[in-house]
């Protein structure tokens, strides 16, 4: 049985985060099933943060590991907006760069990459005309389940600042002006910085599980509603709706 990494992580002080957005509804649990679920049905702008997930939601059904205390586990209720998955990555990225320092890649459409290794991963699911927006950053974790060893890394796995690791709460801070930053810009900037940011936006050898097979090819940019482009190598292009993007030979 898995047993996780011991880490010098304390609870998360919720009242500096409730004292830097007095206005916005910031709900708080030690422990709980999911921040998604729990944020359903709360006024736009909330926010829920959890110490623990029991049953943290990932992609395609798959569960996010969440560590007691290890990580960043929160979700946000946001309006619904062209392209929010990519802005949604690139603030997870500016506030990793902002605090720790760390500069990230992009692997569309949610996945926040070091190297060749999952650091932070964003999930949005449309509920009652509200994007409920799924955020998980790895932070503390000094190990991961067997499954997960040659996949994910945390901030503390990666750190080799002489200085001690940020704590969740100035990397909590620093997501959320993030997301108000860059869900306040219109799709083509995103669009824009997106493909910038992303080494796997054009000219990167992928290849993409599909609902119906798998298919391999070079990123050939995105689209105007964020899909990303694949061209074949025998030349035809597929538009990537929704898959599984990963990095030939990974």
């Amino acid at each position: 049985m898995f047993t996780p990494g011991v880490n010098a992580m304390t609870p998360l002080d919720i009242d500096r985060l409730r004292s830097a957005f007095p206005n916005r509804r910031i709900d708080y649990f030690p422990s709980i099933g999911s921040t998604m679920n729990a944020a359903e049905g709360l006024p736009l702008r909330s926010i829920v943060v959890a110490d623990e997930q029991t049953a943290g939601q990932g992609r395609h059904g798959h569960a996010w590991h969440s560590e007691p205390g290890a990580g960043i586990y929160c979700s946000m209720v946001l309006p619904p907006t062209p392209v929010l998955t990519l802005a949604l990555g690139l603030a997870t990225a500016e506030a990793i760069s902002t605090v720790a320092g760390i500069a990230c890649d992009l692997r569309w459409p949610n996945d926040v990459m070091l190297g060749s290794r999952k650091l932070a991963g964003i999930l949005v699911q449309l509920v009652d005309g509200a994007a409920i927006s799924g955020i998980g950053i790895n932070v503390g974790h000094r190990r991961f389940p067997p499954e997960l060893e040659t996949e994910a890394i945390s901030l503390a796995l990666a750190w080799t600042g002489s200085q001690p690791l940020p704590s969740r709460e100035e990397i909590l801070l620093a997501l959320v002006r993030a997301v108000d930053e860059f869900t306040s810009q219109d799709a083509p900037t995103i669009l824009r910085l997106f493909t910038h940011a992303s080494s796997y936006a054009t000219g990167r050898r992928v290849v993409v599980n599909l609902p119906d097979g798998t298919i391999a090819g070079a990123t050939c940019g995105l689209d105007d509603a964020g899909f990303l482009r694949v061209r074949k190598d025998d030349g035809t292009v597929t538009l990537i709706l929704a898959g599984g993007v990963r990095a030939s030979g990974t």
